[in-house]
């Protein structure tokens, strides 16, 4: 590793020593359960190497390519698609297992952690047609979940700034480069990455830890909130039973007299 890149290492150990989970924009109040056994996710957020690393990161999914959409077969390649002419997004390709995150859970964390939904047609340090945010949809159901969630994110005011994120049909996925392929993973020292994609992950880390925090303080919620009707229940059977004794006595006492 470089010198350079080990004093960039330090700065972020550092900031991240101090810094909190991200916060988590709300999840989606409509995300349907989904029955298949995999479904497919394509989306444009910045450079396709973070989104890469982001999304192999999360639980559930199976297999995420970098590619290009948005444009024709004979232009999706990087040198072509730098050009900003060609139609073409950086994207990625995401399979998995909804019955382990789902469509709106993916969603999420790509708002929250993968892209900034308010910057328009740029990412960061990368600018250009070919780094805007969008999501492409495979499905009239993936297409309602995709638009309710950000037409719930926009009335909620989640983001400072308006949301630029374009939805629209999934058009021909060209897989990049074999280079381009877990860029991240293979180059985990390369400057670009340190800086700008690194802390994503570590930020998919503690917003998935922050989620599965949720979802347990809720589950002994309710736990609790049982334990109390339990207890409640056996209240009044105890109390019932005291009366049905004491109506006993009565009868009893009532037959010694008579």
């Amino acid at each position: 590793m470089g010198g350079a890149a080990v004093a960039v290492l330090a700065v972020l150990a550092r900031c991240a020593a101090h810094a909190g989970p991200p916060a988590l924009v709300p999840a989606p109040s409509y995300d349907p359960p989904d029955t298949a056994q995999t479904e497919t996710a394509t989306l444009s957020g910045g450079c396709f190497w973070g989104m890469q690393g982001v999304f192999e990161h999360v639980k559930g999914v199976t297999r995420v390519y970098a590619g290009y959409t948005g444009g024709a077969a004979d232009t999706a390649q990087y040198e072509s698609v730098s050009t900003g002419q060609t139609g073409h997004a950086e994207s990625v390709q995401i399979s998995f297992d909804p019955q382990v995150v789902s469509y709106g859970k993916l969603l999420q964390i790509y708002l929250t952690v993968a892209a900034d939904p308010t910057e328009l047609n740029y990412q960061g340090p990368d600018s250009g047609t070919q780094y805007r945010s969008e999501i492409w949809y495979d499905s009239a159901a993936q297409q309602l979940v995709a638009e309710d969630y950000l037409a719930q994110l926009t009335k909620a005011k989640a983001f400072s700034a308006p949301i630029v994120v374009r939805v629209d049909p999934a058009r021909p996925f060209y897989r990049a480069e074999a280079y381009h392929q877990d860029f991240m993973f293979r180059n985990p020292d390369y400057p670009y990455i340190v800086i700008n994609d690194a802390p994503k992950v570590a930020a998919t880390h503690q917003a998935t830890i922050k989620t599965n925090t949720s979802k347990i303080n809720s589950i002994l919620s309710n736990l609790l909130s049982i334990k109390t009707s339990i207890q409640n229940s056996q209240d009044s059977i105890v109390k019932a039973d005291r009366s049905i004794a004491e109506k006993d006595l009565s009868l009893q006492k009532l037959k010694v007299e008579m």
